[in-house]
């Protein structure tokens, strides 16, 4: 297949250019490079299979022949990107899918949107299954990432049902892994960055509140079969395996060797207190569920943030 990604030079759009040449397909990358990183996709320059294109998706994206599918994957993605580019963050998420899909639409191509857990908010109900509608603030200061995802996917199927696109949705939970950002914002980079760094972690409230974390190469496998298979409703991507951030920071602090314990400060704004995938979906359609444990996933993780500390 000939695929466009979107946001391809960032953490996970970067491993999905990977896999989907090591599958033979011809990959475009598109990204803009404001959180994206050319250092991600530079071993891929000298491959007849790979094109980078640096462009802004919330513009006219013109790619000259045919495309079979269109993966949307370009926007800030950590609370320290969104906070820093609300109104870029807004605009990917409502112009940009609007762009990709029109683009999809003209070429015939099937579209598969980049979504998240965090439309579901702070959530009421846990797990969290895919008809479960979340519980956003809409005006806080992580509503310009969830609203903004919100909306990309209500586009998303008004473009299928209007227009008779061909879409699939993946709702990830939190994924981790080599090439993510040191100032990334999110709690497995800060963990193993101040470990590493000799500081104390950075524990916000009690610690009390839950995450799951899937390694990097299970969530892209599973965005792949969803791309091949015929699911055009939304669908759980992560890990279920559920921790406290307390017991993420004890396991951090053990594969590490830290003796810089643990500091706590103040519950960032509708910080979510739970946060864990149901994947009743993904295994029963798709095949799929993770198989890469988290002491596993956290070895080859440290050992790349190891050369960058």
């Amino acid at each position: 297949m000939r695929i466009l990604v979107t946001g391809g030079a960032g953490f996970l759009g970067s491993h999905l250019c990977d896999y989907l040449i090591e599958k033979d397909h011809e990959v475009i990358c598109i990204d803009n490079l404001i959180t994206g990183n050319i250092g991600n996709i530079g071993h891929l320059s000298g491959s007849e299979k790979f094109h980078f294109i640096k462009h802004d998706v919330t513009e006219y994206i013109f790619i000259p022949g045919h495309l079979d599918a269109v993966l949307h994957f370009a926007s800030p993605a950590s609370p320290v990107d969104y906070l820093e580019y609300p109104s870029q963050t807004l605009k990917v998420g409502s112009l940009g899918t609007h762009k990709a899909l029109g683009l999809a639409r003209e070429k015939g191509a099937r579209f598969l949107l980049a979504s998240t857990s965090e439309i579901y908010g702070d959530p009421m109900v846990h797990p969290q299954p895919e008809d479960y509608w979340g519980n956003v603030n809409t005006i806080g200061p992580r509503g310009v990432y969830d609203e903004a995802k919100r909306f990309a996917e209500a586009m998303t199927m008004a473009y299928h049902r209007f227009h008779g696109i061909e879409t699939r949705i993946v709702r990830i939970f939190n994924t981790y892994g080599p090439r993510m950002r040191l100032n990334d914002g999110r709690v497995v980079p800060n963990f193993i960055s101040q470990a590493l760094s000799g500081k104390p972690l950075t524990v916000y409230g009690d610690g009390s509140q839950t995450r799951s974390f899937c390694y990097y190469t299970d969530m892209i496998e599973g965005i792949y079969r969803l791309l091949k298979s015929d699911v055009d409703t939304p669908v759980n991507l992560g890990n279920p395996n559920e921790y406290t951030i307390l017991e993420f920071a004890k396991k951090i602090i053990e594969a590490t060797g830290s003796a810089d314990g643990i500091i706590h400060k103040k519950l960032p704004q509708d910080d979510p207190k739970v946060r864990c995938p149901d994947i009743t979906k993904a295994r029963e359609l798709l095949g799929w569920e993770p198989k890469v444990s988290l002491d596993e996933g956290l070895k080859k993780t440290i050992g790349f943030f190891s050369k960058s500390v």
